[in-house]
């Protein structure tokens, strides 16, 4: 079981804006009506490289990964 959403924007965090990650940070947001709003590191997006339409993904052990959108809906059933 995971949490995820799909992501609707990517936008680069502000270089005058605190972020806990040190090289800089990008926000991963989901489309209303629930809107949620995730920031990540930028290596995070180096290595994952989300894009729109696909699926950011939080497993319980507290590991975040991206998914393209035709694998994790061809992957997993909602609950």
């Amino acid at each position: 079981m995971v949490r995820a959403f799909k992501i609707s924007q990517i936008e680069q965090g502000k270089l005058n804006e605190p972020t806990q990650f040190v090289g800089g940070s990008y926000y991963l947001l989901s489309a209303p009506p629930i809107a949620h709003a995730v920031e990540v590191a930028a290596e995070f997006v180096d290595k994952h490289k989300p894009e729109i339409g696909g699926y950011f993904v939080a497993y319980d052990d507290g590991y975040y990964s991206y998914s393209p959108a035709s694998a994790f809906e061809g992957g997993y059933t909602r609950i």
